[in-house]
């Protein structure tokens, strides 16, 4: 059998498809049909966007022989998490006139679209990129939006962390016109002028990429869960001293398969703010030149350093380097949750950190989220910034400009949008049914009466104020870094989830499979008694996730090998 043919499909997929056109503009102009052809499919992810279905409609339309009601998902790049507000309200507009009235936060700090049909995907991604953000390396086999704390205001380091993401994402962006000719009518894009791949070459990456910036104590950008994260590090000034450089973190894994598993990026060095570009570029080429490209379920960098180690991956990265990175320096996490209500930085401007439930900026009946939202932004001079834990912040509001806002956050009942149990603010929930076509149960739509539940079992521990991360997803690749979560709810089947407990609460430790494919009816019944027991043993100061290993009920995860090691011994017994 010759190389070629042991690649996976994708790699063919890649190198036929000339930087990525593919048969795209063919299958955009079949109205037959409101989908794209199989290999297109892989290669739309690049640009942006996902086919996807309305799975509740599924089974009626297949017994009318019915195409599936196919619509696409959207992701729109914000790097660093920031847009004006002039880029909101378009955004919401966008989302309103092509989409399905809805906004999704991501766990990356990007805007996401649902129901875009076929017809309106050009002007959409047209009219995206006409408010200077962008769709392209979204998705797909390349580095995705980079992350970083939303705030530069915070700290002078905030503010070259923000430029330092702004940065890596611009340098890694594809550099093929493909994007440009299929969705721009092949305008000139300063950012995108090469006909080839300088970085990427031909085939891409392995598998997509993550990169995150960090600024201790916070760790709201979920460093571990990247393939490749800087931690800012401080000088005895204050001043930035460069970047604890971390590699090899990444949350999938596939249900059943014990050589699948999540990993806790390593930290391997230290570089200078100067260095930092040039090492994000040669830690992706070190991934490019040798990622598994056979299995893609073994294509992340994690695999590629768990396979060799961290110390061939370091030596391997200086190599490319032609420096070495100096040894890490010392630095302390304390969370991974956002910061909730208003906070004034030294210039006197004022920020308001809003809690988003799920991510979605939706209107209900009681709850008119999304007009307030809009009605802020069109008097709002500043920002709007996305956190990696699917809220917003309004920054940047100037003292005049405070009382009109907290007016409109009082008539849209917004202004209390935070005033919720700790558990509750800090949970995050994946997008799953209707639309994930890999979800194997609900998420967004499950979680908060979930957490319904829990409260009143908090409420009656007098634990209402005591923070415990809680994630659900409605499969096991990780969208929402369940796999951190000191309680963790993943899609085993419809109505049934794995239990995980035992994360980090600064998301510096894994959580261990607790209870198998657990009916939704049972989830309060099985947390209750540890929880009260949580309540009445623990240490001063002690987090949930610590208390359960300490308490025996579940093991320490220490690394990616051990997740599936020393389970307890009825962790099947509703399987």
């Amino acid at each position: 059998m010759s190389e070629e043919t042991k690649l996976h499909a994708n790699e063919g997929i890649k190198t036929r498809s000339n930087y990525l056109r593919g048969t795209i503009a063919d299958g955009m102009s079949d109205l037959s049909t409101g989908g794209l052809a199989s290999d297109d499919l892989q290669l739309i992810k690049f640009h942006g966007f996902y086919q996807q279905d309305d799975r509740d409609i599924r089974a009626g339309r297949r017994k009318h022989k019915l195409e599936p009601a196919y619509s696409f998902m959207i992701r729109i790049r914000v790097p660093g998490g920031v847009a004006t507000s002039a880029q909101y309200l378009e955004m919401d507009r966008l989302a309103g006139q092509y989409g399905n009235g809805t906004m999704k936060l991501t766990t990356r700090q990007a805007f996401q679209f649902h129901g875009v049909i076929k017809t309106n995907l050009k002007r959409t991604i047209k009219e995206i990129n006409d408010t200077a953000l962008d769709t392209i390396a979204a998705c797909g086999d390349v580095n995705r939006n980079v992350m970083c704390n939303p705030n530069p205001y915070l700290s002078e380091i905030h503010a070259e962390v923000l430029e330092l993401s702004k940065n890596i994402n611009s340098h890694l962006t594809p550099a093929t016109r493909a994007y440009h000719e299929l969705w721009l009518n092949g305008e000139k894009v300063i950012t995108s002028e090469e006909t080839e791949e300088p970085i990427y070459g031909k085939t891409y990456l392995p598998r997509k990429f993550k990169i995150a910036i960090a600024v201790p104590p916070s760790n709201d950008v979920d460093i571990h869960a990247n393939d490749l994260s800087f931690i800012a590090i401080a000088d005895e000034n204050g001043k930035l001293a460069g970047y604890n450089v971390s590699v090899g973190g990444g949350m999938g894994s596939t249900h059943g398969d014990d050589k699948t598993f999540p990993r806790l990026a390593d930290v391997i060095g230290f570089c200078t703010p100067e260095q930092a570009v040039d090492v994000a570029e040669k830690v992706v080429l070190v991934q490019r030149d040798n990622g598994n490209r056979v299995d893609r379920k073994f294509a992340r960098l994690k695999y590629t350093i768990n396979d060799r180690s961290v110390e061939w991956f370091l030596a391997e990265l200086n190599k490319y380097l032609g420096y070495d990175l100096q040894p890490a320096r010392e630095f302390v996490f304390e969370d991974n949750g956002d910061r909730f209500g208003w906070t004034q930085d030294s210039r006197g401007m004022h920020h308001l950190n809003l809690f988003i439930e799920g991510g979605r900026v939706v209107d209900t009946e009681d709850y008119k989220l999304r007009t307030g939202l809009v009605e802020i932004a069109k008097i709002h001079d500043g920002d709007f910034r996305l956190t990696a834990n699917q809220n917003i912040m309004i920054g940047n509001i100037s003292a005049e400009k405070k009382p009109q806002i907290e007016a409109i956050l009082e008539e849209y009942k917004m202004s209390e949008s935070h005033v919720k149990s700790a558990m509750r603010l800090n949970q995050i929930a994946c997008v799953a049914l209707p639309t994930c076509g890999l979800a194997l149960a609900e998420a967004e739509r499950y979680l908060p009466t979930v957490v319904t539940d829990l409260e009143e079992v908090l409420e009656e521990n007098g634990l209402r104020h005591d923070a415990v991360t809680i994630r659900m997803t409605g499969c096991p690749n990780g969208c929402g870094r369940p796999f951190l979560a000191e309680i963790a709810f993943v899609g085993r089947g419809p109505n049934k989830y794995n239990l995980y407990l035992g994360g980090g609460h600064a998301g510096d430790r894994l959580n261990k499979l607790y209870r198998e494919a657990l009916p939704d009816s049972k989830i309060r019944e099985t947390l209750e008694p540890i929880i009260k027991d949580w309540a009445q043993n623990r240490l001063d100061g002690e987090h949930f996730g610590d208390f359960v290993i300490r308490a025996g009920y579940i093991s320490a995860t220490e690394n990616g090998n051990d997740f599936h090691k020393n389970q307890p011994e009825n962790v099947a017994e509703f399987a």
